[in-house]
């Protein structure tokens, strides 16, 4: 399927806020952006709004668009929250999942093997959000559904930036077959300890990010 162009300038910002050419409280230019780009305004302020909603933007009415670059510890505390959340969510779902939803958990690992062979980290982002959001669904628990949807949207460009540190997608895969062989298992404690960790080391992962933002001025 082929992404939306949004998407593909949202990333390439990401990649610009995390790497210091954007720093803390720049104004993103939306038409200086679009022209760089060559797409018009509605697919910019689409990447915007993206970029708004993981919080490294912040929307500014008659103002404009600034980056927000979080400091390592609210990084740190989003992932520890998100990992208790996902770990409720496994426990819940190691006693309430079918077998259909098992076998359609064990299709996207695969997915993410191959994926994980042909070294595409994009790819293996995408089945492993899949992934995610498949045992949030498992839960059998709407509102705690709800409620990782919306950490893992605010988290989602440092999970994605985290998988290309060297040697990560290869660890990433055997935590997800930890998870799913607990779940399938239907052993709650192994299952929300196991995706406790698989989350957690996500967060342990940005001190290689973090030295690489600017200081806030």
């Amino acid at each position: 399927m082929e992404r939306k162009r949004s998407d593909i300038i949202a990333d390439a910002l990401e990649g610009k806020i995390f790497d210091g050419t954007f720093g803390n409280g720049d104004r993103l230019d939306e038409v200086q952006l679009a022209a760089r780009f060559g797409v018009s305004r509605t697919p910019m302020r689409e990447a915007f709004q993206r970029l708004a909603l993981s919080g490294l933007v912040e929307q500014i009415p008659r103002r404009g668009v600034f980056v927000r670059q979080p400091g390592p510890v609210e990084i740190i505390e989003m992932f520890e929250v998100m990992a208790e959340l996902e770990a409720t969510c496994a426990r819940l779902a190691a006693v309430r999942i079918s077998d259909e939803a098992i076998e359609e958990m064990r299709a996207i690992n695969l997915r993410c093997l191959a994926a994980l062979e042909a070294r595409d980290a994009d790819c293996y982002y995408a089945e492993n959000e899949l992934f995610h959001h498949m045992l949030y669904r498992q839960s059998g628990n709407g509102f705690l559904e709800q409620e990782c949807l919306r950490l893992h949207r605010r988290l989602k460009p440092f999970r994605r930036i985290q998988l290309r540190l060297r040697g990560r997608l290869k660890q990433s895969m055997a935590e997800h077959d930890e998870v799913l062989d607990a779940i399938a298992d239907g052993d709650a404690d192994r299952a929300g300890h196991a995706i406790r960790a698989h989350v957690a080391v996500q967060g342990e992962k940005f001190h290689h990010l973090i030295a690489s933002l600017k200081p806030a001025a």
